[in-house]
């Protein structure tokens, strides 16, 4: 019997995708947002079919996906925003735990999460990082999406 392989697959005009874009670092928030846009529109997404969701922190993000999950209109969410270190432990807690919560509702849900929530040292390695991060997280969502279409046709 021949291997059967699944292209990767980015383009998406037939799925609808939710962003939840975090407030805190609302400037690199805004940056990844507008690159998860551009993504999006490049891969043919209408723009009828995203949902942009505002919260106050990484830590509130997964509680938002996975009430967008819940509703079962989305084929992809996208996570977007930015944990910058400080000087105390809360950096660890909250970029450990928003990576967790996302994995958690990615797996009880079967979406894909696109993760795009930034964890640097500093407000300018964020910055940097924020246009190829917002790009790469809502591609990686809808590879994944796309894949698991794939999966379920066989």
């Amino acid at each position: 019997m021949p291997v059967r392989n699944i292209a990767p697959n980015t383009r998406a005009g037939h799925l609808r995708v939710g962003i939840v874009v975090s407030q805190f670092n609302a400037e690199i928030g805004e940056a990844l947002l507008h690159a998860a846009l551009g993504a999006l529109d490049e891969a043919g997404v209408p723009s009828d079919a995203i949902t942009v969701a505002r919260v106050p922190g990484a830590l509130e993000s997964p509680l938002a996906l996975q009430r967008m999950a819940q509703t079962d209109e989305y084929d992809a969410l996208v996570a977007l925003g930015a944990v910058i270190r400080g000087e105390t432990y809360h950096f660890e807690i909250v970029a450990n735990e928003s990576a967790a919560g996302l994995a958690s509702v990615q797996l009880e849900f079967g979406i894909p999460i696109g993760n795009g929530i930034l964890t640097t040292d500093t407000e300018e390695q964020a910055s940097a990082r924020a246009q190829s991060k917002g790009r790469d997280a809502v591609l990686a969502a809808l590879e994944m999406a796309n894949l698991l279409e794939a999966i379920d046709e066989q």
